[in-house]
């Protein structure tokens, strides 16, 4: 079994490139990818009979070179569309809400989005009366800056 192995080296390497790939699906990190690529490509020197010390070098030299050319576009694309996506305070930017308790002047309030209640403050001089309409301008941590819709 072991001359087998000796006398087929590729066999070996794209072994070793396949459970890289599947536990490549666990992580998610593409490190492992990069490894796949450079025992493939080390099956691959083995068709032209590398001695297997230059296939150990090509074998580390391509997963390095993997690392660092081929994984940042590979996270860029899984990553692509991460910053368009907005989460908690900042999506209710420029939305419209109800005023749930008045907000007084200089002071806070309550504003009700989606059945969701949030404390909120106006740069207005005026008081907000319960029951009008607001519209997001900004926050400060997750306290709501609104104004008035007329």
């Amino acid at each position: 079994m072991i001359d087998y192995i000796i006398e087929n080296y590729w066999l070996l390497w794209t072994a070793i490139a396949m459970l890289c790939l599947c536990l490549e699906m666990t992580s998610g990190d593409f490190f492992l990818t990069c490894i796949a690529v450079g025992a493939a490509v080390s099956a691959l020197s083995c068709i032209i009979s590398v001695p297997l010390w230059v296939q150990v070098i090509i074998f580390a030299l391509t997963s390095i070179l993997s690392i660092y050319f081929i994984r940042p576009h590979l996270v860029s694309l899984i990553h692509s569309g991460e910053d368009k996506r907005l989460s908690n305070t900042d999506a209710l930017i420029d939305r419209i809400g109800v005023v749930s308790e008045t907000i007084q002047a200089g002071g806070f309030g309550r504003v009700q989005i989606d059945g969701d209640d949030w404390k909120a403050q106006s740069p207005e001089d005026d008081a907000i009366e319960k029951g009008m309409k607001v519209k997001v301008i900004g926050r400060d941590s997750i306290i709501l800056n609104v104004e008035s819709v007329d």
